[in-house]
This record gives C-alpha cells, structure tokens and sequence, in this order.
C-alpha cells in the first residue's frame, strides 16, 4: 500500500509505503461514532448555572405574617415557588460530560478513520513542506499545484512548524496539526489531509504501534 507523495511544486514522487494493518482494516461504523461522541463530550463545558434562593440577591424579609392570612406560611420571596426566587435542582456549573476510551479503542479508532481516508484517496504526502517561507502564498500555490483549492485541508506535522502553522492561517478551511494530538474526528472531518514523510514514519511508529501492522 502506498500513499502519493509529492513535492512543494507539485511534482509526483515515488509514494510512501504504508503498512496494511494500519492503512488497510476493514470498517467498524460502531467504534468511530463512539470515538466521535466521545471527542464532542469531552470538548464539552458546563456553562448553564442557576441561582439557590440562598444566592439570589434581595431582602430576606417573611413575605407575609405567619398566622392569621389564610395563606400557607413562608419565609422570604426567594423560595423557588415565587416568580423571581431560586431554582430548585438547578444545573451548578460543575456537570462533567467527559468521557474515556481505552488505549486500544483509541488507537484502534485512529487506525480506523486513516484506512477510511486511504479508501478515498484523501491522504497525501509532500516532502520538504516544512522548507516553506512562512507565507500563505507558496502554501497557496502548493494548494493550486495538487488541485486542492476550495477543500479544507489539514496539514500534519511530527512536530510544531511554526512557518508553516503562519503560512496555512489564512487559507480557507486549512490548519496544521500535529501527529501526537491527531484524533479520529479530525480524520473524518478534512476533505484532505496532507502528511509530510516524517509525520507519516512518527505516526506508525509511536501513535499506532499497539496495531499488529503488516506492511504489504
């Protein structure tokens, strides 16, 4: 199994092989919709608060006299059946959506998305990418040279380039990544995702080696 590689003009380069065990597994719709959930859960924050009739603001005054009305006794206006008083059961702000896989699962599931990718034919290599000025125009035209111009476009890193994260910022739908945080949904959600050969070697090696690869 090979991945097209290319140069920083465009130009075909004797591709990349990768190993089938890791580029060439067999579907498991399950395993990613789970990996899917589990990456939203976790990007998940807890904003919705409500106030007890301990924290709303305003005089604790008894409402009425404890006898003598007719009306059931109270204390101050904030009990939460009066309009304007506390919540009772309300969210606190201290939810936590988060969620887990395991080590196998994840590696599993990253495994899964990149065989998906290979099947379309969205992964692409370029060598000498991080050799770019820092410029979004070369970026721009590598873009035009492999035919990519209106797709988002991830571009994967072995480690943070700082010209080439300058040099993508501006192209519509793109951003750098890096290797070590690559997950499934990002995967799945670029129309392309273009390696550099180090970050594919990295990938194997460290992120995916738990896989019983069998290069082909």
């Amino acid at each position: 199994m090979e991945i097209n590689c290319f140069n920083t003009d465009g130009k075909k380069l004797k591709g990349i092989t990768v190993p089938k065990g890791v580029f060439g597994l067999k579907a498991n719709d399950s395993l990613l919709a789970q990996a899917v959930r589990v990456y939203f859960s976790n990007q998940r924050r807890a904003y919705a608060k409500t106030k007890s009739r301990g924290e709303v603001k305003g005089s604790r005054r008894k409402i009425w006299r404890q006898k003598g009305t007719g009306r059931a006794r109270h204390g101050d206006r904030y009990a939460p059946i009066f309009v304007g008083g506390g919540i009772a059961h309300g969210p606190k702000g201290d939810q936590n959506f988060s969620l887990s896989l395991s080590q196998k699962m994840k590696t599993r599931a990253l495994a899964l998305a990149l065989s998906d990718g290979f099947k379309q034919g969205k992964l692409l290599a370029v060598k000498d990418l991080s050799s770019l000025p820092a410029k979004t125009k070369p970026f721009a035209g590598l873009v035009k040279a492999l035919k990519l111009e209106g797709q988002q476009i991830a571009f994967v890193l072995p480690q943070r380039r700082e010209n080439v994260a300058r040099g993508v910022r501006n192209l519509s739908g793109s951003k750098a990544l890096l290797v070590k945080l690559l997950n499934p949904y990002q995967v799945l959600s670029y129309d392309y995702l273009v390696f550099t050969p180090e970050a594919i070697s990295l990938l194997v090696k460290e992120r995916l080696s738990g896989l019983k690869a069998k290069a082909k």
